[in-house]
């Protein structure tokens, strides 16, 4: 990219002057925001993303909607931005749905909210600005220590156009630290190899479910299973009747890609799930969720990144070993089974095919698209434009990101990408497309992800598809081009679950992947695919957990060597 277009895109992104001088004249004709940031909230010049969120209901308080339906939005970059000095949010601020001169008058409630970013100096060389954390799960307008104001009425439009002052004096406090209790015990741990990528502390966080009987069978060892979703509770499970544990909510990272737009099925709640774990005859093992946050998403994916660090190195080097050495857990590959959805199903299945030796089984649920030629709706590969394609000669039909289970369009990519353009700059909006990004791609030479595709116009990168494919990210192009020597040790270790109207289109690349395997020889992969048909969306499942706990430990058992005590996790 030349200097001259690089300058024309940044622009574009809002990435231009959003300091205001003492003095400096408002846009003409237009509103715009000044905002402040108070000594007391944050002492020292900030840099980061601000964000100005337009709602038309003043609770909840808009900073905790933003979503692609939530409020509209207007961001530019903070760069050491002085205690008490304005920054000037106007007509040049990027947009979400649209400009900020766009937007229809009326009354409404805005909120400011700053996405504060630390310096990193990272091990490849690269000095960032990026928001970092303990690795707990924690979104922009949730997370600790990110700054904003209190909600005002204002009325835009209509000869009402002008100056709207907010000051940030709030600080979002550190969320207090999960108790362990009887069942779960939490665990952080260190990090060596990010600590030294990130060239600061990086941790991963584990939640430990014990089995029934843990401490009544001090000499029993237990297979380990890795529910990589569902929030910061394996399995949601609950003792509490009266909470429930929200059965079938999908986990966290899921929230992002847009909204809950049709409820779980086939899953019980926390609580029934309490009933079968501590049941007579229920199989005893220990289950294990991780929260590995990223300053570019909520999920690491498990796998290593030029721009994630070495997170999969990471888990298999450092996490497994101390998890196996604090806890009683079966230190062989037979023993550990993983599972999860989305997200954590293209994590699982990626786990599995990088590590064919050190776990047992994956359990993929509606994964993460697992063929590129599938990305969603685009072939990133020879597709040219992600937003739109052509029908006929000269109708450009817009790309759905997000479907109901009828086949209604929610949201389009561009919308999305539009979204996600406001939320940060440099891949820093940690939304989905850029968290794809951030794993799948490389490191451009300002140490930031390189974007697959422009967030305004759509146009791919394809060199930037390449990279993803022949580093490994493309799960089906690495397993065909590695059969020979995965296939033998991916027997009986492979299960797909999908729905035929998944939500975000992820259906496709699972019958992609179904259909190379159905065309492996030497060996012929024996895989097994079940669809929930018909109507069947994002949050299908096949099961209950409690199936699906039996199902991991019957694998367990059938594929356990000769002469190991599989009878004494059985009691």
């Amino acid at each position: 990219m030349s200097t001259r277009s690089a300058h024309i895109r940044a622009v574009a992104l809002g990435l231009g002057m959003g300091l205001a001088l003492p003095g400096a004249r408002a846009a003409a004709q237009g509103q715009r925001f000044e905002v402040t940031i108070a000594p007391e909230a944050h002492a020292g010049p900030v840099t980061g993303r601000l964000i100005v969120a337009v709602a038309k209901e003043e609770k909840p308080e808009p900073r905790l909607t933003i979503s692609p339906r939530g409020p509209a939005l207007f961001a530019i970059d903070l760069d050491q931005l002085a205690p008490d000095r304005a920054a000037v949010v106007d007509n040049h601020a990027f947009g979400y749905p649209v400009s900020l001169a766009a937007l229809p008058a009326g009354d409404y409630f805005v909120q400011a909210v700053v996405n504060v970013y630390e310096q990193v100096h990272r091990a490849d060389g690269h000095t960032l600005w990026v928001h970092m954390n303990d690795g707990t799960v924690e979104f922009f307008n949730f997370a600790a220590g990110n700054l904003y104001s209190d909600v005002r009425p204002v009325h835009i439009g209509g000869g009402g156009a002008g100056t709207v002052r907010l000051a940030v004096t709030h600080v979002i406090p550190p969320h207090p630290p999960r108790a362990d209790t009887e069942w779960l015990k939490h665990v952080r741990i260190q990090s060596r190899l990010l600590t030294q990528f990130w060239g600061r502390p990086v941790y991963i966080n584990a939640t430990v479910l014990l089995p029934m009987g843990y401490d009544q069978h001090p000499n029993t060892y237990y297979p380990s299973v890795y529910p990589l979703g569902h929030g910061p509770v394996p399995f949601q499970f609950t003792p509490d009747s009266a909470a429930e544990a929200g059965g079938g909510e999908p986990r966290a990272t899921e929230l992002r890609r847009g909204t809950r737009i049709n409820p779980t099925s086939g899953l019980e709640n926390g609580y029934d799930f309490y009933k079968s774990w501590t049941a007579a005859g229920f199989p005893r093992v220990v289950a294990i969720t991780l929260e590995q946050e990223t300053p570019y998403f909520p999920d690491s994916y498990s796998v290593n990144s030029a721009n994630d660090g070495p997170y999969g190195d990471a888990i298999v080097e450092e996490v497994v070993p101390y998890l196996e050495e604090h806890f009683r857990i079966i230190r062989k590959p037979y023993a550990r089974q993983l599972e999860g959805a989305s997200t954590s199903g293209w994590q699982t299945l990626a786990m599995e095919l990088q590590h064919p030796d050190v776990f047992g089984g994956g359990w993929v649920l509606q994964p993460d698209q697992i063929d590129f030629r599938h990305y969603q709706l685009t072939n990133i590969y020879a597709d040219t434009n992600a937003f739109t394609m052509t029908y006929g000669q000269f109708t450009p039909i817009e790309r759905s990101f997000q479907r109901t289970v009828e086949g209604q369009v929610l949201l389009t990519t561009r919308q999305l990408s539009r979204f996600e353009a406001v939320l940060g700059t440099h891949g820093r909006s940690g939304y989905q497309l850029e968290a794809w990004e951030a794993v799948f791609g490389p490191v451009g030479p300002d140490g930031y992800p390189v974007p697959l595709w422009d967030k305004v116009t759509g146009t791919i990168d394809h060199t930037v598809a390449a990279y993803m494919r022949d580093h490994g990210y493309d799960l089906r192009y690495y397993a065909q081009q590695n059969w020979a020597t995965l296939g033998p040790k991916l027997a009986g270790k492979l299960h797909f679950f999908a729905g035929d109207m998944d939500n975000y289109y992820l259906n496709l690349g699972v019958y992609d992947f179904q259909n190379f395997v159905d065309s492996t020889a030497n060996p012929h992969s024996d895989a097994d695919f079940t669809y929930g048909r018909p109507l069947k969306g994002h949050g299908w499942h096949s099961f209950t957990w409690a199936e699906m706990v039996e199902k991991m430990a019957a694998a367990v058992a059938r594929d356990a060597p000769p002469g190991e005590p599989t009878t004494a996790w059985h009691y």
